[in-house]
């Protein structure tokens, strides 16, 4: 294992411990709530460790560790750890667009921002084979944001779920993990890694 994978893994084991860890925790110390915003500014990083059922939690702990393994798969460099640390509460800031979600939490945000840093990572290092994948992979993970409609009502209650889901959050994640990927690898004084490294 490279110390990249090591970095990259490092910090989805950080997400699925702070969501454990939050799982004990009454949710509304911790969830998003934007009246707290300027006042408690930890909920945009604490809102991970709340998840509303035990399905919830689990399904965003997989969700963890596919983006974790995506991005070793990928061969992301280290910065985009620390890109993926900074979309962290970007994610969950960028929620501020739909005031109605007065609370939220869960790691899917987060996720979906792990997701479209790594997409965004193989599109600017990738060799040509690389970035037609990741190009296949991004129409897919596009149509999926858009089959979601964030723009609409803040919670839907998809069938199957026991709780109801912020599309929103998954809109906002994707667009903190692609805007902090990009500014890590091409923002000024950045050297472009080759295939990822």
């Amino acid at each position: 294992m490279t110390r990249a994978d090591a970095a990259w893994l490092a910090v989805a084991a950080l997400l699925c411990g702070c969501a454990l860890a939050g799982w004990a925790v009454p949710r509304d110390w911790i969830d998003w709530q934007p009246d707290a915003v300027w006042h408690q500014p930890w909920r945009a990083w604490t809102a991970v460790g709340v998840h509303y059922s035990a399905e919830h939690l689990w399904a965003n702990l997989a969700g963890v560790a596919l983006a974790g393994a995506f991005g070793v798969v990928a061969r992301v460099p280290s910065r985009l750890a620390v890109a993926w640390l900074v979309a962290w509460p970007l994610t969950h800031l960028g929620l501020l667009v739909k005031p109605e979600l007065t609370h939220y939490g869960g790691l899917s945000g987060v996720v979906h921002a792990g997701v479209a840093a790594v997409i965004t990572c193989v599109l600017i290092t990738g060799d040509r084979p690389q970035r037609w994948v990741a190009s296949l992979v991004l129409v897919g993970f596009i149509a999926k944001l858009l089959s979601e409609a964030p723009w609409g009502d803040a919670l839907r209650h998809p069938p199957g779920w026991d709780i109801a889901v912020a599309p929103i959050v998954h809109a906002t994640g994707s667009l903190a993990g692609a805007a902090c990927a990009a500014w890590f690898l091409l923002g000024p004084g950045r050297r472009v890694p080759v295939n990822g490294r």
